[in-house]
């Protein structure tokens, strides 16, 4: 097994992004590809180690690029700065999202009926929004997302399945959200399933998660459990 990887820039309106991807070259054909969708500073090595580890796997990673190449913030200021833009106006990160999620499936090692996306806090709320928005995918994983309504006319049954994986303590997605976002995949007869983890903050899953005062807290225990059952759904997905 050898992992390969390649940065590819695609057009998403007047910026240029650049994606992550990476395969198992001892694989031949199409397999199915995932997105992986980054948090607020934008795509970061977390996110390209995501897409290896989904190459290991099996599938195609391609950690996308919401904000344009080479643009990362360096400070919750900037983070902030940078992820407002797409809060404020839901319907255009889908239109983003939707754009990424085209040029993974035009990728030759990528199976393009069979795809799904993951996602880690803003992220997180990106591949729900994809989901929300009716994308042609087999399914969503959201890690420690935030959970608030798009606010669009969202009428249709969901297409995607949807894993959530939350830590109950998350401070930037209280219980309420947790809650109230089950009652909307419910109404939208989504098959959906939620694992909250007792004791957890935001950002569980990530090592360089160390802000107690904002409450992201790196928790290697609760991101074992959610790393497992994200594989697992994975499989269940493309068997």
């Amino acid at each position: 097994m050898t992992i390969q990887t390649r940065h590819v820039d695609y057009k998403d309106g007047h910026k240029t992004c650049e994606a992550y991807v990476a395969w198992d070259d001892a694989g031949s054909g199409p397999r199915p590809g995932v997105l992986v969708s980054h948090a607020w500073r934008g795509r970061s090595e977390f996110d390209n180690e995501q897409a290896r580890r989904l190459a290991a796997a099996g599938y195609v990673g391609f950690a996308l690029d919401l904000y344009g190449k080479g643009v990362t913030g360096s400070s919750n200021e900037e983070n902030s700065r940078l992820m407002q833009p797409f809060m404020k106006d839901r319907a255009m990160l889908a239109d983003c999202l939707h754009t990424a999620h085209a040029e993974m499936r035009e990728l030759p090692e990528v199976d393009a009926a069979r795809t799904a996306a993951i996602g880690f806090c803003f992220g997180g709320l990106c591949v729900l929004d994809l989901a929300r928005s009716g994308a042609e995918l087999a399914g969503v994983v959201s890690f420690h997302g935030l959970l608030k309504p798009n606010g669009l006319a969202n009428e249709a049954p969901f297409t995607a399945k949807v894993l959530v994986l939350h830590g109950w303590d998350d401070p930037l997605a209280p219980p309420d959200e947790v809650l109230a976002l089950g009652r909307e995949l419910s109404e939208r007869q989504c098959d959906w399933q939620l694992h909250a983890y007792g004791n957890t903050r935001h950002a569980f899953t990530n090592p360089q998660a160390n802000d107690v005062a904002n409450g992201l807290v790196y928790r290697p225990l609760a991101a074992g459990r959610a790393f497992a059952l994200a594989d697992l759904f994975l499989v269940n997905l493309f068997e």
